[in-house]
């Protein structure tokens, strides 16, 4: 009897350190990231005795919160943060170094060059891979044959993405042809406007970051093709007001043309099935395709405690398992090593998504916030304006301006 009560104290002992020594690991992501790195998590929480607690924050508020949290020492241990911005932080002494743990990973040489590029300052590594994003081009696949249009073609101008918008529209009621974010959006807008300009040569700014170079022909074109839209009501009224939010309008089965991230294609195949949908390049101005390409860092907050339990968390994700989940709902593969592998037996469609990655483009400036992703600033504020506004000419000569204005500070 004392034996068994000896064995019973000990298995309840053992189970209160085991719970005592489970760690709760506090993450914050941007709002429409897509399931892909959710399902991660809830694998990770089901398996393990730490946990991953998610706090989704909306895509225009993330970095100023961050920033606002580590002020005040309330930042989480870890962060999904967009590439371009890990070179701030991590000049800032805000992230953890992580360059030891992460050049001992057997698989560091393969991970997503661009991602550990944007994470590294003055040769040490603050941030690493977490998703790897492109825009591309979806369209509903039902709608087009409603519309009369032929579902399976897809198109390759912004000509033909017009027309097809007007006869979809011609469907009525709350069924529209094209949608955007374009309620001063500049992440969105970035990721799915730009491309627009992108193919057909022309760009928003140097190559080294240093002079803005907005006002161009082909920036003007893409303009028009938006406006022309607007006024033909093939936009959703919605759209002008738009911060993100609704970024992902294309799964309400209303909207007949949209560019997404290719991380939307697992969201679509797993949440909406209803939805018959293809995907192609993003068209140039000039029928040459480009897009946009970004994702993720992953980012631990400088000082955590739970450093050890934020590397095993990462270590899973980039587990043949985890990566396996996060292509499965739609998250291109961060590991170059095991992307077939990964990519084995998914949805064809992610192709697309890797396609893109040999035209995409990524601006390249350490003020990218103030500039481009702020919902003030001059990027943002010219998109609405061009498109919504009177006066397109003015317009352009204010942000282009302004942009100038804050990369000369900045020098």
């Amino acid at each position: 009897m004392f034996t068994k009560l000896m064995a019973a104290t000990a298995l309840i002992s053992a189970s209160m350190i085991s719970v005592a020594s489970a760690e709760t690991i506090s993450m914050w992501v941007r709002s429409g990231i897509g399931d892909s790195f959710k399902e991660v998590v809830k694998a990770y929480n089901a398996a393990h005795e730490n946990k991953v607690e998610l706090t989704e924050v909306p895509f225009a508020e993330l970095v100023q919160k961050y920033a606002t949290a580590i002020a005040g020492g309330q930042a989480p241990d870890a962060l999904s943060l967009d590439l371009i911005y890990t070179p701030a932080f991590a000049a800032a002494g805000q992230l953890e170094d992580l360059t030891d743990w992460a050049k001992a990973l057997p698989y560091f040489n393969s991970l997503s060059p661009s991602h550990v590029k944007l994470g590294t300052y003055e040769d040490k590594i603050y941030g690493l891979p977490l998703t790897v994003e492109t825009s591309i081009f979806a369209w509903n696949k039902d709608l087009y044959k409603k519309a009369g249009l032929d579902p399976e073609k897809a198109p390759a101008t912004l000509e033909e993405i017009t027309a097809n918008a007007e006869k979809i529209r011609g469907l009525g009621g709350d069924t529209y042809g094209f949608y955007f974010s374009g309620g001063g959006c500049g992440g969105c807008m970035i990721f799915t406007f730009t491309p627009l300009t992108w193919g057909a040569g022309a760009d928003i700014l140097s190559a080294d970051g240093k002079t803005a170079t907005l006002d161009t022909p082909q920036m003007r074109k893409a303009v028009d093709i938006y406006r022309n839209m607007i006024a033909k009501d093939l936009v959703p009224a919605g759209a002008a007001s738009d911060n993100g939010v609704n970024f992902l309008s294309f799964t309400n089965g209303k909207i007949g043309q949209q560019s997404l991230g290719a991380f939307a294609i697992g969201t679509l195949v797993t949440q909406h099935p209803e939805i018959d949908f293809g995907v192609t390049l993003i068209p140039g101005v000039d029928g040459k395709p480009s897009s946009f390409a970004g994702g993720d860092n992953f980012v631990v907050t400088k000082g955590t405690p739970k450093l050890a339990d934020v590397k095993e968390f990462l270590e899973y994700t980039y587990s043949p398992e985890g990566q396996k989940i996060m292509a499965k709902y739609g998250s291109l593969p961060t590991r170059g090593d095991i992307a077939n592998e990964v990519l084995e037996g998914l949805d064809p469609r992610l192709k697309v998504g890797l396609d893109a990655i040999a035209v995409a483009k990524t601006p390249y400036t350490l003020q990218f916030n103030d500039l481009i992703n702020s919902a003030n600033g001059p990027w943002a504020t010219f998109t609405n304006a061009a498109i919504y506004g009177d006066d397109v000419d003015g317009a352009f000569a204010d942000a282009q301006a302004e942009m100038q204005s804050i990369i000369d500070a900045g020098q």
